[in-house]
């Protein structure tokens, strides 16, 4: 009985990931939670597709430790052509009354935050993208004190339709 679960528990999680929209998905772990404003997480995606339109996400996993209620970060792509978009992004990571979002039950919190909606990748070939945290604290105008409470930082990229 066991050995039959076991079989049916692989084939199932195989008929998911082939339906998956997924094309991209990658974590970078931060060591002992802390994130220094120098520490530029990088991942490098090798674009085969310029015909469908993706969702990019930039996935965040905090602890419950995160000081703040949101996140500052400065997104850049760097094209195959060596164009580069830069942006400066905001994210909420609490409500108002302070209950973090994102998903978890335990001091871990998920959150898959977008970043380019409907986006065309224009050329085949590498695409880097580099994200850096850019939140302060009210008596660190600087950023020289680092980013307590964030594990994970994370990128995926969803294919919109087929």
């Amino acid at each position: 009985m066991l050995k039959k679960f076991k079989i049916y528990l692989v084939f199932s999680l195989l008929l998911i990931s082939c339906n998956s929209k997924t094309v991209f998905s990658e974590y970078q772990s931060l060591p002992n939670n802390t994130w220094f404003l120098n520490h530029k997480i990088v991942f490098n995606v090798d674009n085969k597709d310029t015909i469908f339109n993706k969702n990019v996400f930039i996935n965040i996993r905090n602890t419950t430790d995160y000081p703040f209620s949101s996140l500052f970060l400065i997104a850049k792509i760097e094209t195959p052509s060596k164009k580069q978009i830069i942006d400066t992004l905001e994210y909420q990571m609490a409500d108002n009354y302070g209950n973090w979002l994102g998903s978890g039950i335990s001091n871990l919190k998920e959150n898959k935050l977008i970043y380019k909606q409907n986006y065309l990748f224009l050329n085949k070939g590498n695409y880097k993208f580099t994200i850096q945290q850019a939140t302060r604290g009210t008596n660190d105008v600087d950023g020289t004190m680092p980013l307590k409470g964030i594990s994970d930082v994370g990128l995926s990229i969803e294919k919109i339709k087929e």
